[in-house]
């Protein structure tokens, strides 16, 4: 699809361009508005092989014996226009039959030529769901999409209102998202770095386009994922390939390899798996515990300095066609390793903005104990907070936030096994610690 029929403007972080340029280009398309992605009425405007599409309605066809017009286009993600127009042509090729019509709602199976010729394709690809778009309409509307965010520094402390956070660093939240350049999130284990970074998704609340899949050189890559991507309400005559969503936040962790940064395959349906990136384009990518992954540290920022700085991601279909995606992804970094552990100087100035986040005060702990013991429902007696920060700093040597959720949440336990009031006091903080901290050895 041409520029001309690109999506209408969802604002969201001009990650890629120097902030002049970004503010001149967002001014622009503020002035010339575009309509969303139409539903295409013609094979020829979905801007895919018209052969792919014939596949796709022939294999669906297939699994499904008997199929009409309004059932095919909703299994397609197609208008009914264009599965008539499959659905003729192939009738003219003797691969089709009509029975009967309810209306425009026609009712159709394959011959037995069409089943024959429909086994052969199975053998190369089981994929029989949503028709892709294509990847020059992919990287038109992902371009579009980013744009410059709103961000404001209410914006950013009213999303971050739910956490005890010093302001300096709820500050340099809001000043990173308005930077380029990947974020890194350090600190001691426990003080709300994954919870920060969670935050940031919130900021910038418009909803993006992803679609369902993309097409390249014949091979499908599966994109929209619902268990990552939370659709929102669908704009009237939007193109069904394409889904309405919130910004993606994508979080990988200690599980994250290599392998998750380039495009897999699903044997069983043939179709090509999205790497966490290309799942989280137009949005923020998380890596949490960085350093804890089987591959380097090193290893996994080299993979992603040609896309941070040029904003493209090269990839390679399973039949070998090369490629590029764009990377419209703000990659957030979080660490409770010593960052000069992580690597030398070089490797820590490609994490351009750094947010220390340490741990917390006296005042910033009673704070946090106050919102815990509200959330689980927990009355504080008069001392109890001071008794527990006297218990950290005993077993910790440091206020640590998490310590007093943990010990909310364990009382519930506690309290329903010896059916007693959900009241924290220094008994129950000396029962709560014979099983929270480890015993060192005389």
């Amino acid at each position: 699809m041409t520029s001309e029929t690109a999506v209408e403007e969802i604002a969201t972080p001009a990650w890629k361009r120097t902030s002049t340029a970004r503010q001149a280009v967002t001014e622009e398309r503020r002035e010339d508005r575009r309509g969303l992605p139409m539903s295409p009425q013609t094979i020829q405007e979905l801007g895919v092989p018209a052969g792919l599409i014939e596949d796709l309605f022939m294999r669906r066809l297939f699994m499904i014996k008997r199929g009409t017009t309004n059932q095919m286009a909703s299994e397609l993600a197609l208008s009914a226009a264009v599965v008539q127009d499959v659905a003729d042509g192939l009738l003219a090729k003797k691969l089709l039959d009509y029975h009967r019509a309810y209306g425009d709602n026609y009712e159709f199976t394959l011959t037995a030529q069409g089943e024959s010729e429909t086994s052969a394709r199975l053998a190369v690809s089981r994929y029989a769901g949503f028709a892709p778009v294509s990847l020059d309409q992919y990287r038109e509307i992902v371009q579009l999409q980013e744009q410059l965010p709103s961000v404001s520094r209410q914006a950013v402390r009213e999303a971050m209102s739910d956490l005890v956070l010093p302001t300096r660093v709820v500050d340099r939240v809001g000043a990173a998202l308005l930077n380029e350049g990947a974020v890194f999130i350090y600190g001691p284990p426990g003080t709300g770095k994954t919870s920060l970074a969670k935050r940031m998704a919130h900021i910038v609340d418009d909803p993006v386009l992803i679609p369902h899949c993309i097409e390249v050189a014949g091979n499908i890559i599966g994109v929209y994922d619902p268990s990552i991507h939370t659709a929102v309400e669908q704009p009237e005559h939007l193109d069904p390939r394409w889904v309405a969503c919130e910004r993606p936040f994508v979080l990988v962790g200690g599980e994250l390899t290599m392998d998750m940064l380039d495009l897999g395959v699903d044997t069983k349906s043939g179709v090509q798996i999205a790497p966490v990136q290309l799942l989280a384009n137009n949005g923020i990518l998380v890596v949490d515990d960085f350093g804890r992954q089987r591959a380097m540290p090193e290893e996994i920022l080299n993979r992603w300095i040609v896309p941070l700085s040029r904003g493209i991601d090269y990839h390679q279909t399973a039949s070998g066609t090369s490629f590029h995606l764009p990377f419209a992804v703000k990659l957030v970094v979080s660490s409770n390793i010593d960052p000069h552990e992580l690597g030398d100087e070089g490797f820590l100035r490609r994490l351009r903005i750094k947010v220390a986040v340490g741990t917390c005060d006296s005042e910033e702990f009673n704070e946090i104990l106050a919102r815990a013991a509200a959330d689980f429902g927990v009355a504080l007696d008069e001392g109890a907070s001071d008794y527990l920060q006297e218990v950290c700093l005993k077993h910790l040597g440091k206020l640590r936030p998490y310590v007093a959720f943990d010990f909310c949440d364990l009382m519930q336990g506690i309290c329903t096994y010896e059916d007693v009031p959900l009241t924290m006091d220094r008994f129950m903080i000396d029962h709560i610690v014979e099983i929270y901290f480890v015993e060192h050895g005389e």
